[in-house]
């Protein structure tokens, strides 16, 4: 029944989807058929329709709209998890829904004894520890330790860490594959391991700048009894619990390049602590483990090294306290856990098995259990309720997670039925609160023995129903056995069956708890929805509107392009196509997490869809002549072809350099092949990355021939800069990953102030230094301007001055995001960086011959989709494991939220923001004179002709993408992967929405700055060449 649904809410998506894009499809084309007016009549009808500042203004309308529907829908569907108020007290002791009992919660202040022996007395279980040693290696794989699918660890691994493997070969330790739930960043994870609570997805953006834990958890439940708690390592723990804990060394986990200190800041302190007698519970939380991850992958030459530095802190722990000190009845546990687990690069916060598995290892247990070398698999949650009975205080109210009853060993089968009943009472508190329907607890508290109406196999029909069946099957089962041992006549069946009967209802319950989706006021989605759903209307008239103007400006230069016009539309109609195979993919969960595949296949079939159309452009009369008589009479078909063939090769090479996703990481590619050649080739490449970088956008800049010794300078100027990344990548990238000395962080801060600092410069400064061309100059056809002299002086100002400074503020912002990506960017990722580049100069070669043939929107189009194609060649997917978090504190001395989250997004969306950048350098090479008529070259016109295009487009497209995915979001929004693929899916989006935004910002604000300084200039050069004919006159 859940795939006919499912299959039928796909059919309705596609429909509607198809039934869109075809509406539109027949909008875009429809400016091609129409001829009710002449065109002379149209353009005018147009030119009051759309002005520049309706263009404008429309626009940030919008943007505005949008980003107003994003944000409500986002806060409807990700909201703040609901939970239950307040702390578990003594009603925790008694059945739920009880009249004699119920809210009978402690409203005086008591003392932590009293605290101490009333949850003693009503719990009925003893304590069976004194004191906790919460021993957390940040990102440690539970495989490492425990290896997986029954298989033992690696050799290597094994010989890393032989103490813990020993206490695991003779039974001395239980070890669980502790399953975490996504995201898997380590303040989520703390949260869940203390309270036993599955957080919201949006924790992830909390985990960079931590709040105080409010919810029940063990860490307050153990300061209410009077524990005295001592942290040492990873200062998340401070921020969750101020004031808690008695003595305490935090360090910033965020410094993600080094792994020695950040570990030694714990172990010097350790000797000490395990000396004094005056803490309950001692937390390490070690996160060099978890540095080496990030820095050089799970295979580091760190990783071996690392392991054994953590076996020899479990020794210590081990010999010196749980041996040596387990005397007058105090013991000691050692608790070794992970927060998470790390993919192969290293990172985490996707749902992969290799992410989620944490690990949880009890050591110092009474009665061993000799089944340990089966390795459990458990939950992450399933710690908060095992460790709050091991202790002896209630299980805080939010957990969702099951006792781990291999450690209750040594308990009595009453008090081993008296941990699960407690247990399941807890559960049943949350589900009545779950479903307010949900009235059996009230029942439990007068089940008898022969309570037999309700039985495990028979439990069916609602929810509520079936929840009152396990639990009260459970409660008459246990009551039945009580009976049966005061006279004398249990059995070893009933206890197990009692057992299995609460199991029963843990599982069910814990499962159907954590799976329920939030619950969300689906007034709110619906009104997000509906507003983004018009801005996207808005986005796309205002293009259409501006492609029809276009249009009717081009039709009286279109007499010697006419041939090649009716060609076909293949180009457009494929750029249409690409948004339908983009939306129906996203309603695939093995599509979005494969995501890369599709744009690297399409970018390559529109490229080549775009070299038919230019290969149909040749003249037949020169298919056999020779290639001087192609190159001297068809220059720009020869650059097109050209341009498109260096396109079709970098884009291969950027598809085979990562083999991105999920499913097929491990298959081979380049990356690969040249880490397993060593660090010496990596840093070759790097090398040669950065000076052909530097060496083609030197070069690119020098075309602009006109104004040589200008171009000399600037060139001159951010040379400088690209030498000292050069200086950086030979003196601190000795190795697979950059140190973090302080030497590199004062470099790379000098080269963040240069390369702000010149470009904020240039682009301020630029146009009024700029030199105006002059009539030979003018004259004379180059690459970048393909145009005929205008006669107008003025207009030659506004148009040559305006196309020479957007074509240098171009080329700057370029460079200093490439050269920034180069610093940044992991090593094996400068060829990527290069290759993007080389894509972008030659598409602008292409672009900037394509006379008329060629539509501006399927060229912004085409340059969106390159963006999103490089995107994934950089190896990012659509899991959160891929962010690059080590780049994110290149440059940083000191921890801020702000810097690194804006270095991650830098690192993170580098090849869409360096294409929206080279919109700058896209609208000067563009021939606009066709466009244009000798009245209309003024600052308005100008704009809409050259910037709207580049804004506009990748707006409208984000915008179709943007509604599309939130549609199969709210349709995907029950779907079992909905947290570990869908929203991961989401946030990307969210965060692509946020660079466009970013990036048509700066193009626009750039033409117009640079607009109005050129507008100014014409003025004050009227000015003076009035003044000098008055003074002619006068003479």
């Amino acid at each position: 029944m859940a795939s006919i649904l499912y299959f039928r809410r796909v059919l309705f998506c596609s429909a509607l989807f198809l039934l869109f894009f075809i509406s539109l499809f027949e909008f875009l084309t429809d400016f091609d058929l129409e001829r009710t007016h002449t065109p002379t009549e149209s353009l005018n009808l147009t030119m009051s329709s759309l002005t520049c500042t309706k263009l404008t203004l429309f626009t940030v309308i919008a943007v505005f709209i949008q980003i107003i529907g994003l944000l409500l829908f986002v806060l409807g569907f990700f909201p703040v998890k609901s939970a239950l108020s307040g702390v578990s007290g003594v009603e925790s002791y008694r059945p739920p829904g009880c009249s004699s009992v119920q809210n009978q919660n402690v409203t005086t202040p008591i003392s932590h004894e009293l605290h101490r022996s009333l949850y003693r007395e009503l719990s009925e279980i003893p304590p069976l520890f004194d004191r906790l040693i919460l021993m957390v290696i940040d990102g440690l794989p539970a495989e490492f330790v425990l290896g997986k699918d029954g298989k033992p660890p690696p050799k290597a691994l094994v010989e890393a860490m032989p103490f813990t493997q020993s206490l695991l070969a003779k039974g001395m330790a239980i070890g669980y594959h502790a399953k975490a739930a996504s995201p898997t960043v380590t303040m989520p994870r703390l949260k869940a391991v203390v309270s036993g609570a599955i957080g919201g997805f949006l924790d992830i953006a909390f985990n960079f700048n931590t709040q105080a834990l409010s919810d029940d958890n063990l860490i307050g439940q153990f300061f209410r009894i009077g524990w005295k708690m001592v942290m040492l390592g990873d200062e998340t723990w401070l921020k969750l619990f101020p004031g808690l804990f008695t003595r305490h060394d935090g360090v910033s986990s965020f410094f993600v390049k080094d792994t020695v200190h950040v570990d030694h800041n714990v172990s010097r302190h350790l000797n000490e602590e395990l000396n004094r007698t005056d803490w309950n519970m001692l937390i390490l939380h070690y996160l060099g483990l978890d540095h080496v991850g990030h820095t050089g992958g799970r295979n580091s030459v760190l990783m071996g090294p690392k392991l054994t530095e953590m076996d020899e802190v479990i020794e210590k722990i081990h010999l010196s306290t749980i041996q040596t000190r387990n005397i007058d009845n105090e013991r000691t546990l050692l608790m070794v856990i992970s927060d998470h687990g790390m993919a192969e690069n290293g990172n985490h916060g996707g749902s992969s098995f290799e992410e989620t598995d944490s690990l949880a290892l009890f050591i110092g247990l009474r009665n061993y259990y000799h089944a340990s070398a089966s390795h459990i698999t458990a939950h992450q949650v399933d710690i908060a309720p095992t460790l709050a009975l091991l202790f002896g205080v209630p299980i805080p109210k939010n957990n969702v997670g099951i006792l781990l009853m291999e450690n209750f060993h040594s308990l009595t089968d009453d008090q081993q039925l008296r941990a699960l009943e407690l247990n399941s009472w807890q559960l049943l508190r949350l589900l009545e609160v779950q479903l307010p329907d949900l009235a059996c607890g009230s029942l439990s508290c007068n089940v008898s023995g022969d309570f037999h109406w309700y039985h495990a196999n028979k439990c069916t029909g609602g929810v509520e129903e079936m929840f009152c069946c396990l639990f009260l099957d459970a409660a008459a089962l246990h009551k039945s056995w009580k009976s049966k041992k005061v006279a004398g006549a249990n059995n070893r069946d009933d206890y197990s069956a009692s057992v299995l009967a609460y199991k029963e209802f843990l599982k069910t319950a814990s499962q159907w708890i954590s799976r329920r989706a939030t619950n969300r006021p689906i007034g709110l989605l619906a009104a997000g929805l509906a507003v983004m759903v018009l801005s996207c209307m808005l986005l796309l008239r205002l293009l259409l509107q501006l492609c029809r103007e276009v249009h009717l400006r081009k039709e009286p230069h279109l007499s010697d392009v006419n041939n090649n016009m009716h060609k076909g539309h293949l180009d457009q109609t494929f750029v249409l196509a690409i948004i339908l195979i983009l939306v129906l993919s996203m309603g695939s969960s093995s599509m979005v997490e494969e995501e890369q595949y599709i744009w690297h296949f399409v970018t390559s079939t529109l490229y080549l869809v775009l070299l038919r159309k230019t290969i149909q452009c040749i003249p037949p009369g020169m298919v056999q002549g020779s290639l001087g008589a192609i190159r001297g009479q068809n220059q720009r078909i020869y650059i097109q072809t050209c341009s498109t063939i260096v396109i079709l090769v970098s884009g291969r090479l950027l598809r085979g350099w990562h083999q991105g996703g999920v499913n097929w990481t491990h298959l081979p590619d380049i990356s690969k092949w040249l880490e397993q050649a060593g660090s010496a080739h990596i840093k070759a490449i790097h090398l040669i990355s950065c000076l052909l970088v530097i060496s083609l956008s030197l070069y690119t800049l020098s075309l602009l021939s006109s104004h040589r010794n200008f171009v000399m300078v600037v060139g001159f100027i951010f040379l400088f800069p690209g030498l000292l990344v050069l200086q950086h990548i030979i003196k601190y990238n000795n190795s697979g990953f950059a140190a973090s000395s302080y030497g590199a962080t004062l470099m790379a801060q000098i080269i963040y102030t240069i390369l702000g600092i010149f470009t904020l410069v240039i682009v301020i400064a630029l146009p009024w230094l700029m030199p105006v061309r002059n009539l030979e100059t003018c004259s004379r056809p180059d690459l970048y301007l393909a145009t005929d002299v205008l006669s107008d002086v003025q207009s030659k100002l506004l148009l040559g001055g305006f196309r020479d400074s957007t074509y240098v503020i171009g080329w700057v912002y370029m460079f200093c995001w490439c050269l920034l990506q180069l610093l940044l960017q992991q090593p094996i990722n400068s060829m990527p960086v290069l290759l993007l580049l080389i894509q972008i100069l030659a598409s602008m070669c292409y672009y900037s011959n394509s006379d008329l043939h060629l539509k501006q929107w399927v060229e912004v189009g085409a340059l969106y989709y390159l963006a999103m194609a490089g995107h994934f060649g950089l190896g990012n997917t659509n899991t959160l494991a891929t962010i690059d978090v080590a780049g994110a504190f290149i440059g940083i001395s000191n921890h801020s939220t702000l810097f690194s989250g804006i270095l991650m997004f830098v690192i993170t969306y580098a090849s869409p923001m360096l294409v929206l950048l080279s919109m700058v350098m896209y609208i000067s090479l563009k021939d606009t004179i066709p466009l244009m008529n000798a009245q209309d070259v003024d600052f308005g016109h100008l704009l809409k002709m050259t910037v709207g295009f580049p804004c506009l487009v990748p707006l409208g497209l984000n915008s179709i993408f943007l509604v599309a995915y939130t549609i199969v979001l709210l349709l995907m929004r029950n779907h079992l992967f909905v947290w570990s693929v869908f929203s991961p899916k989401y946030m990307y989006v969210c965060a692509t929405t946020t660079c466009v935004f970013i990036g048509a910002f700066i193009v626009a604000s750039t033409g117009i700055y640079t607009c109005m300084v050129f507008s100014f200039r014409r003025m004050l050069q009227n000015s003076s060449r009035n003044a000098s004919q008055e003074r002619m006159v006068s003479g």
